[in-house]
């Protein structure tokens, strides 16, 4: 540890974190409004344009990463998020409200998000990650992307038409959705800026490395619009604004932001190049796989496959506990304390 307290660099993390929090809900806000206005399915605005929306953070810090040089911050911003989403955010809103979920969807969410994970893991078994396994990422990405899409809607009932005054939208109030949608993303672009640079340097002066922060503070940060839109879903018992919340920023985290941030900076073996930390393929995914799993057998009604199931607050308590337990491990092995 170096001495003098970096309190620049301290302030760029805390802003950056407000400004990003801020700047994800007023992103969200505009996208979500947009998106319901085309009669898009619960399910699908929550996987595309609040999971996309909310993880921009996380793409943004991970681009800024690999320009930067820091790809191991982009990968444990990546999946740390991941971790985060599942067992920090669904755990917390199943203990505001219990989830109902249809079987589609729990297996959709629990085992597709399983399967990327295994290919991820195979992608990376070799401890790097080149600029052609990074273009495989970004290539699966955009065939799930809309598999997901058509089975949601292939599968779900119609919905009644809605009525002619649902219908008309007033001009201004698009204008405004569309304001919000462009002063946001400005606004999560500087933001992660802030953070990158203060995460790195904080990182520095602590003596750790740029995985633990971006397993940490990064990651927790920019998950933090996840939370709030997920609370906020689950509140008025929006079920499957929640979980598609969960599905489709894990999806573009794993796939797309950790393919881009490796297409910009390849973390290949050899001397004199960027590697992943070896806790990446031991503890980081394997965590990622087991909570994807959690969705699975928690979201099924296994007396009655058929029917819905409720996922319940000792299924949300049994989720923030395995996190607690996670980041102890995490930060323990980091440290050198294990």
């Amino acid at each position: 540890m170096q001495s003098g307290i970096p309190w620049l660099s301290m302030a760029y993390v805390l802003v950056g974190l407000v400004v990003l929090a801020w700047s994800s809900g007023l992103f969200v806000d505009g996208a979500a409004s947009l998106a319901r206005a085309l009669g898009i399915s619960p399910l699908v605005v929550g996987m595309v344009v609040i999971g996309f929306g909310t993880s921009a953070p996380e793409l943004c810090v991970s681009v800024l990463s690999g320009l930067g040089g820091h790809s191991n911050l982009s990968l444990g911003n990546a999946y740390g998020s991941d971790i985060f989403n599942i067992a920090g955010i669904l755990g917390v809103s199943v203990l505001i409200y219990p989830l109902l979920v249809r079987p589609k969807v729990s297996v959709v969410a629990g085992a597709g998000l399983s399967a990327i994970t295994v290919f991820t893991m195979l992608v990376v078994r070799d401890g790097a990650c080149t600029r052609a396994e990074a273009w495989a990422l970004i290539g699966a990405f955009l065939v799930l992307m809309p598999l997901y899409c058509w089975y949601d809607q292939a599968t779900r009932r119609p919905a009644p038409p809605p009525p002619p005054t649902a219908a008309r939208r007033d001009v201004r109030s698009l204008a405004v959705d569309a304001v919000k949608l462009v002063v946001g993303l400005a606004m999560l672009i500087f933001s992660s800026r802030l953070l990158v640079d203060g995460a790195v340097d904080v990182a520095r002066w602590l003596g750790v490395s740029d995985l633990v922060i971006g397993l940490t503070v990064v990651a927790v940060g920019t998950s933090l619009p996840e939370l709030a839109s997920a609370v906020q879903s689950a509140r008025r018992r929006e079920h499957e604004l929640v979980l598609g919340n969960i599905i489709g920023s894990n999806l573009f985290n794993t796939l797309a932001v950790v393919g881009v941030a490796t297409a910009i900076s390849p973390l290949e073996p050899g001397e004199g190049a960027q590697a992943f930390s070896p806790y990446i393929l031991s503890r980081d995914l394997p965590f990622v796989l087991g909570f994807s799993l959690s969705i699975l057998f928690f979201g099924l009604n296994w007396r009655r496959p058929s029917r819905p199931a409720r996922i319940g607050r000792v299924k949300g308590t049994i989720w923030l506990v395995a996190f607690a337990v996670y980041t102890v491990l995490m930060v323990l092995q980091e440290t050198g304390k294990l």
